[in-house]
């Protein structure tokens, strides 16, 4: 029976989407402008430039998918013949409000967010008064930090040695409909966080915000705060059916890599295997790959892409980053089955060289691969569920509500 694999590259965007200017995003391009930047800004020993090198992502399509989506080819090429490809690719453009990443993965899975979420606004003291209260009353904390729009390495540069003076914990937002609580892993306690969390997660409902992120982080002064890999995600769960949900009601099974489980709440996940790095990630990957039974979706978050570089705007780390995962791709194509369905994806952009340091919106590329899977570009996808409607027909279980599925062979 089938398996499908999803490899979702968190923020990697493929050129602006037709509604982007609406978003401030109109010219963004994570894939087109790393690609320039490296050709100008990294050399090769005899000072020749060295460009992005992604011959594998190349050969299921990469610069395919990204040519019908800009209109035009990448300045460079990704590989030394890019022309070679196995693979049934294109780009799919979101329909949902946002351009945050449960919308781009519920999207995905068939259920888009056509509903606006709630944000706190952009100044000094976001927070509504009333909720800030209702914080440090139900946790019993000595007062809040931050309550602002922040970066969140900056934050605990900023904040975090007061943090460690008073116990008062550090709250923050972004662009996305996010609260964030940052604390000492040690000092603060772990568990407290999450039961923070868990608290905020409940009094944040009637402002209609997605999720509530415990950031702990460990060091002893602001020179070297780090944050750490016990991220947590308190999502609100989709408002209909997944694709997940979907598959395990038909007796299938999901297995979730990285911060799937969290998106999804934890819904319609069979076995979740937590990992943080891109090298932790991708061993997860290939044991949940290993390990995954047929009539099975493993789902795999890589987030460093969006948190590690994207958002911090590292653009030679966002380069470097597609290449490890490249050069590690074939570890995986070796464990496919002749009916194996691989997707390589993304959720929203985050192109590393735009201003400021929130998503893009921006298409996304789709590579279908497999050993039945005919070589050909597909037509563009008008949805991200279009994805998730392919898979649940490859699959064989109960089409999802939104999509089309694209012919693959």
């Amino acid at each position: 029976m089938a398996r499908s694999i999803i490899l979702l590259l968190d923020s990697f965007g493929i050129g602006y989407a037709h509604d982007a200017e609406k978003f401030g995003d109109s010219g963004a391009d994570t894939l087109g402008h790393i690609c320039e930047w490296m050709a100008a800004n990294r050399k090769s020993a005899d000072g020749s430039p060295r460009y992005l090198h992604l011959p594998n992502l190349a050969r299921l399509g990469l610069a395919g998918a990204a040519e019908l989506s800009r209109g035009q080819k990448l300045a460079y090429p990704l590989s030394s013949d890019d022309s070679k490809i196995d693979a049934a690719y294109t780009y799919a453009e979101e329909i949902s409000h946002g351009k945050d990443t449960l919308s781009g993965h519920w999207e995905i899975t068939g259920v888009p967010v056509l509903f606006d979420w709630g944000y706190f606004p952009q100044q000094l003291k976001c927070f509504p008064k009333e909720l800030v209260e209702k914080i440090i009353k139900q946790g019993n904390l000595p007062g809040v930090l931050g309550e602002k729009h922040a970066s969140g390495t900056e934050i605990i540069k900023e904040l975090g040695e007061e943090h460690l003076k008073t116990g008062k914990p550090i709250i923050y937002t972004s662009a996305d409909s996010v609260l964030q609580i940052a604390a000492h892993e040690e000092v603060f306690g772990l568990e407290r966080l999450y039961e923070l969390c868990k608290i905020c997660y409940e009094l944040v409902k009637p402002y209609h915000i997605a999720r509530v992120i415990a950031r702990p982080f460990v060091g002893t002064r602001a020179e070297d705060f780090v944050r750490t890999g016990n991220r947590h995600d308190y999502a609100v769960p989709a408002p209909a059916d997944t694709l997940l949900d979907k598959l395990v009601a038909a007796g299938g099974s999901v297995y979730a890599v990285g911060k799937i489980a969290d998106i999804f709440a934890h819904r319609g996940i069979t076995k979740h295997y937590p990992a943080s790095g891109l090298d932790k990630l991708f061993a997860a990957a290939l044991q949940a790959v290993q390990e995954a039974p047929d009539n099975s979706l493993v789902f795999v978050n890589f987030v460093d892409f969006d948190s590690s570089f994207g958002h911090r705007r590292d653009v030679e780390g966002y380069g470097e980053g597609l290449e490890y995962f490249d050069d590690r791709l074939p570890e995986l194509l070796r464990l496919l089955k002749q009916d194996d369905l691989l997707l390589v994806t993304a959720d929203h952009g985050c192109d590393p060289t735009w201003s400021g340091s929130d998503h893009t919106r921006e298409k996304i590329p789709v590579l279908f691969f497999g050993k039945n899977i005919v070589s050909k570009a597909l037509l563009p996808m008008r949805t991200f569920s279009d994805i998730g409607q392919t898979i649940a027909v490859h699959l064989g279980i109960e089409r999802l509500a939104n999509g089309k599925a694209a012919e693959l062979r």
